[in-house]
């Protein structure tokens, strides 16, 4: 599917449009250049629609006959709720194990960001990335744990400030072999 060219100017149109019906003045002050400046940040917000995990890659995938687990711990997220457009946030652990592949140790960072980079939802993004990874990689099992924090349940809703969302998907060995899965999942955790 290919993603149609964003309408920058359009964008601030509507913005603006928006700042009336909440009540505002889009030509006072603080506000002429918001609508511009939320264009930019939307398409920057929103950048993951044009890429895919091979155009990231960039050929960064390697030859290496090995069959070790890597892990990539503390990855920042930061995405938008397909629900409220209101951000959420937090950190991604992605592991595998590799058979004859290895990608390029930032690659995996460009992979969440390629999905995170879209209107979503942490269940979906924490799929898609352990899809990615499982396929770009050749991998015999993938393991990806995100945990965020919403704003759309920490600022309206029921307002719980505290309050973290995690989610994992395993594939392949790291479903399949137990000791595989508590491997990553201990390798994971912070020290305490």
């Amino acid at each position: 599917m290919k993603k149609k060219q964003v309408n920058k100017p359009r964008i601030a149109e509507l913005v603006r449009e928006l700042l009336v019906e909440l009540g505002e003045d889009p030509e006072r002050e603080g506000l002429k250049v918001t609508p511009q400046r939320m264009a930019e940040a939307l398409t920057f917000l929103t950048s993951g629609y044009a890429q895919t995990p091979k155009k990231v890659l960039n050929g960064a995938v390697f030859q290496a006959h090995l069959n070790h687990m890597i892990i990539v711990r503390d990855i920042e997220i930061y995405s938008l709720c397909e629900h409220h457009l209101l951000p959420f946030y937090g950190r991604c652990h992605v592991g595998y194990i590799a058979k004859d592949k290895v990608l390029g140790v930032s690659k995996i960072a460009r992979i969440v960001d390629c999905f995170a980079r879209r209107l979503q939802i942490q269940e979906r993004l924490t799929e898609q990335v352990a899809m990615a990874v499982l396929e770009e990689a050749d991998a015999e099992g993938v393991g990806v744990v995100m945990e965020c924090r919403h704003l759309c349940m920490m600022m309206r809703g029921v307002e719980k400030q505290n309050s973290v969302m995690t989610t994992s998907v395993v594939l392949g060995s790291f479903r399949n072999d137990t000791a595989t899965r508590q491997e990553f999942m201990t390798l994971i955790q912070r020290p305490s």
